[in-house]
Order: structure tokens, then C-alpha cells, then sequence
């Protein structure tokens, strides 16, 4: 007996040291329509989002659009700070124009940094400034345990949020934004090349009703995953943070979907959660050496694709997709309404993402995409 609890405590001082990733990934389920946890674990956990922040530069330019300030027609410039981003990254040139609804198709689809600098620089007047407006809407939803410092989520150590911050995110999007939920089921953009580009979130046409929401990944964060499914008019998401691999991620997330499904809530609510844990979960996890390592890039980081490319299924409430990708059209603005007279042109395709703190990294994260 003190053996085993010497061993507990052992594991528990493991766990508060600053930057460690000994904790599982956090997660929690909620029911969409009553608000109701159906399963959560280490919730308030920090972690670091990567592109999940991207769902709060999509609600900040919602709520821009919502009070007059800009339309879906607001031309998006592409600035010389914006195409510096790492991957994923759409490739357009500085001066550059794209609507904001094509804007958001890309940044929301194919996780391009680029676009969303773009995005954030053009609707805020800067970096800076469009991170007070995303810290400004966190705080007045609730977002307890949350700071931004970027608008696509390139990993800064002051850049956090928890699995609850998340689903309260998720809440305000859908329950706030229903006209525009047809952003996060795009199955696949095409700009006139050869092949469409897929969404990201592989649940999307693989688990039955999938209509959202975005993936994320940095080496400190691991592979991240916002899914949201509607089966009878009853709408469930899913944050998953901190999973070893992307077929992981989108295992955990049709699991705790699935099983969802399955069961009622547990009858307390998201708003009515109360921050658990211990004192160490105000750390967030740094996964970096169990993704990103010599030693990571080693063990089983399969990207959870056969040889044909398609994604083996590594849960039984996952299906292949039985049809090919519906694509949207994505295109930049006419010439003649281009700022700077670039011609129109075509975007390329996104490379899979490094962590902008490590670019060294790059080699171990050729495998992994958003």
C-alpha cells in the first residue's frame, strides 16, 4: 500500500512540473442543444490550441459582420507580414485580395496561417490588435482560461485555452451563428488545380451526421480536434487535445461522438462547471517531446491512411467516405479590383505545418497535417 501510493504521489509531482505533458490529453463532450457534459476529463487542463484559435478569428469576423463593420465581400489583403507565415500556408502574394468568405473557406478548411494573419491584420489593423479583440470576446462568453496572441494559433507560450474554454467557443458559434454553419462541413476547396484539397477533419463525411467543427496541430499542443455531429436534431461536440497522432485525434473524437449518441448528459451543464484539478493544470502540457522528437518521429506516428491514401478507420463509428469530396470554388479577387493589379491566380497546395518556434522540426512534422 505505501509502495503504491509513494508511486501515486510520484506521478502526481511529475504532473505540476511546468511544461511536462504527463497528463493524458484533455477532452469533454457536451449535448449542444441543453448545454449538458455528457463525458469530460481534465477540462480545465491548459493546453495550447494551434488552429483550433482559428474558431475564435471565425467568431470575432462573425460578430464583425453582425454589428456592420465589414460583409462577406470585405476584400482580405494579403500582407507582407501574413505571407512570411509558416505552413500550412496558401502561397498568395503580398497585395493580394480574397473576400472574407473565401478567406474563411480557407483558413477553416486547409488551416492556411497566412489567410488568417490576413484575416486578423485587415479586420483589426494589425496582429496586436486583432488578438485584443479575440481576448476581449473570450472574456465576455466566459472563456475563463483562455489568451490569445495570434489569430491562426502558431504556438506562443502565452497562447492557451482549456477542453471547457473550447466547447464554450463551439456553444457560441453555433448557437449564435446557425447561418453560417455550412463553413465547417466544407468537404474540400478547389481553385482550379487538378485535384481538390480535403477538409482537414476527417470526420466530416466519415462519421454519420459530422458537421464541424476544425483540427489543430503544433509540436507543443499534439494533434488537436473540434467535431461536431447532428443525428435527429440533437447536435453533439467533441474537444480532444493532445492526442500522439492524427488518427488518433479523429478516433477519440468518434468515439466519445458515438458513444454519445448513446447516452444522455450527465445533467450538469458547461456553465454550471466548476475549474477541478490540480493547481499544476494552470501549466499547460507541452507535448513536443512524445510529437516532435527523434525519438517521436520513431515510434507509431502513422498519419492513419492505407497505401491508396484513403483513412483506415480506427473506430466502429467511422465509415469510408462514399463519395468523392464536394469541393467549393475559391478564387482570389479580379484583377481590376486587386489593390496592387496582381493578376488572379491560382493557390497552391498547403504544406503540412512545423512549429513556428522550431522550424527544425520541420522533418517530423512533414508527417503530420492539420
Amino acid at each position: 500500500m505505501q509502495k503504491t501510493l509513494a508511486l501515486f504521489l510520484s506521478s502526481c509531482v511529475v504532473s505540476a512540473i511546468a511544461g511536462t505533458s504527463a497528463l493524458a490529453g484533455a477532452n469533454i463532450t457536451v449535448d449542444a442543444g441543453t448545454g449538458e457534459i455528457v463525458s469530460q476529463q481534465d477540462a480545465f487542463q491548459r493546453w495550447y490550441p494551434a488552429s483550433l484559435t482559428k474558431l475564435m478569428t471565425t467568431y470575432v469576423a462573425f460578430r464583425m459582420i453582425q454589428s456592420g463593420q465589414v460583409t462577406l465581400d470585405t476584400p482580405i489583403t494579403m500582407t507582407a507580414n501574413s505571407v512570411k507565415e509558416p505552413p500550412s500556408r496558401s502561397g498568395y502574394k503580398a497585395g493580394s485580395e480574397l473576400t472574407l468568405d473565401n478567406a474563411l473557406k480557407i483558413m477553416l478548411v486547409r488551416s492556411a496561417n497566412d489567410v488568417a494573419m490576413a484575416i486578423g491584420e485587415t479586420l483589426g489593423g494589425s496582429e496586436d490588435k486583432f488578438a485584443g479583440l479575440m481576448n476581449a470576446e473570450a472574456r465576455r462568453i466566459g472563456m475563463t482560461g483562455t489568451h490569445f496572441v495570434n489569430p491562426n494559433g502558431l504556438h506562443a507560450d502565452d497562447h492557451y485555452t482549456t477542453a471547457r474554454d473550447l466547447a464554450v467557443l463551439t456553444l457560441h458559434l453555433r448557437r449564435e451563428f446557425p447561418q453560417y454553419a455550412s463553413y465547417f462541413d466544407i468537404e474540400a476547396i478547389n481553385y482550379g488545380t487538378k485535384k481538390s484539397q480535403t477538409n482537414y477533419n476527417a470526420l466530416i463525411g466519415r462519421f454519420q451526421g459530422a458537421d464541424g467543427m476544425k483540427t489543430g496541430f503544433v509540436c507543443p499542443s499534439g494533434y488537436n480536434l473540434i467535431g461536431s455531429a447532428t443525428r435527429n436534431g440533437r447536435t453533439v461536440i467533441a474537444v480532444v487535445l493532445g492526442e500522439r497522432t492524427i488518427n488518433s485525434r479523429v478516433t477519440k473524437a468518434a468515439d466519445l461522438l458515438g458513444k454519445a449518441f448513446e447516452q444522455k448528459g450527465t445533467g450538469q451543464t458547461l456553465d454550471a462547471l466548476e475549474p477541478y484539478g490540480p493547481a499544476s493544470r494552470d501549466v499547460a502540457v507541452n507535448m513536443r517531446s512524445e510529437v516532435c522528437s527523434k525519438q517521436a518521429a520513431g515510434s507509431d506516428n502513422w498519419d492513419g491512411k492505407d497505401a491508396e491514401g484513403h483513412l483506415v478507420q480506427g473506430s466502429a463509428y467511422l465509415t469510408r467516405m462514399n463519395h468523392p469530396p464536394k469541393a467549393e470554388d475559391i478564387a482570389l479577387l479580379p484583377a481590376k479590383l486587386n489593390s496592387v493589379g496582381i493578376e488572379m491566380s491560382r493557390i497552391p497546395v498547403p504544406k503540412p505545418r512545423p512549429d513556428r518556434a522550431s522550424l527544425t522540426d520541420a522533418s517530423n512534422a512533414l508527417k503530420a497535417v492539420n
